[in-house]
């Protein structure tokens, strides 16, 4: 019978994380569970940097970006020695189970301290990247989307003053969820992503005719690109570089970097996180291990946690194929 829980997030911030920490703590307090929070993800369980959370501790954090318990990588985590040490100070607290908010990487590290510990564990995908196998959406995503859809529209209104063309590189650099979704939705005339097939300095012919079409079409006018981090050799700001050369015309590079990681959850994160959260306390004391709780088709749902990194989950494929088709016209 579980009596006490552990709870931490990890790796990169995600807007909505303090939502599911939350209800992690309220939906324990119903079962009269108790919950130790972790501070700077698993590093707390090296450093004994942990608290008691009550139900008092987590009033008024919904709205609140970033995670009220830290977030950090852990190195200590890589090795053998380490996920042993873990899993002595979780069996030291007498933890029965823990609860990793985080993404894929998050949830190797709980892979391996599941090694040898002898309680329950489980996930809540909480990374704006979208990245995570077993859920429709990853908590954080939605605002990422939203605080990056922002900055694509007021960089639109310099455009448009200028009549300039201009890259804005999102994060992304193994999945094109938010550079596709945020580019469509701010009405780039270009997309760059993983998805699309690597870009070089040899082969930027196919980037560079759509922008000569548009411009005998429309005359000079503003332009957007939206481009994934890691996308070009060099970076986006090389990329601005060599399109300017090869078009005559002044490109700038505009990256946004962990600006997306940051502000108050949207509506639909706090909702994703507080539902995520919620179920995965409901599943723990149902004997849940080493398992996700995600969301597919609005039912919640456990996934494996061993296969939440296979990478098997794809963008949208007719949002792809469209994209890609206005951009050849």
């Amino acid at each position: 019978m579980i009596k006490r829980v552990g709870v931490l997030t990890s790796g990169g911030d995600a807007p909505g994380m303090n939502a599911a920490i939350r209800a992690v703590v309220l939906t324990a307090a119903a079962y009269n569970v108790d919950v130790t929070g972790f501070h700077h993800g698993f590093n707390g369980l090296f450093e004994d940097d942990y608290q008691t959370l009550l139900p008092q501790h987590v009033q008024n954090i919904i709205q609140h970006g970033g995670t009220i318990l830290k977030s950090a990588r852990c190195k200590a985590l890589q090795t053998t020695e380490g996920a042993k040490q873990a899993a002595q100070v979780l069996d030291r607290l007498q933890l029965d189970a823990l609860i990793i908010i985080g993404g894929d990487g998050s949830f190797r590290g709980a892979l391996a301290i599941a090694e040898y510990y002898q309680g329950q564990i489980i996930g809540v995908p909480g990374t704006i990247d979208n990245d995570v196998d077993g859920t429709d959406y990853t908590i954080g995503f939605a605002t990422a989307i939203d605080t990056a859809l922002d900055a694509i529209d007021k960089i639109r209104d310099t455009a448009d003053a200028f009549e300039r063309i201009f890259l804005v590189e999102l994060m992304g650099r193994h999945s094109g969820y938010i550079t596709l979704s945020a580019g469509i939705a701010g009405g780039a005339e270009q997309i760059i992503c993983p998805e699309f097939g690597a870009l070089r300095p040899d082969n930027l012919k196919a980037l560079i005719e759509p922008v000569k079409r548009a411009q005998l079409l429309r005359g000079k006018s503003s332009y957007i690109i939206v481009v994934a981090e890691n996308s070009y050799p060099g970076g986006t700001t090389a990329l601005a570089e060599a399109l300017s050369e090869a078009l005559g015309i002044e490109c700038r590079a505009c990256i946004l970097g962990h600006i997306q990681r940051g502000g108050s959850p949207v509506g639909a994160d706090r909702i994703l996180a507080t539902k995520l959260g919620a179920y995965a306390v409901e599943q723990l004391m149902q004997g849940a291990h080493l398992v996700m709780a995600g969301e597919i088709n609005q039912q919640a749902v456990l996934y494996p946690l061993s296969e939440t990194g296979a990478k098997q989950k794809q963008i949208d494929p007719y949002l792809v194929r469209w994209q890609q088709t206005i951009a050849s016209d």
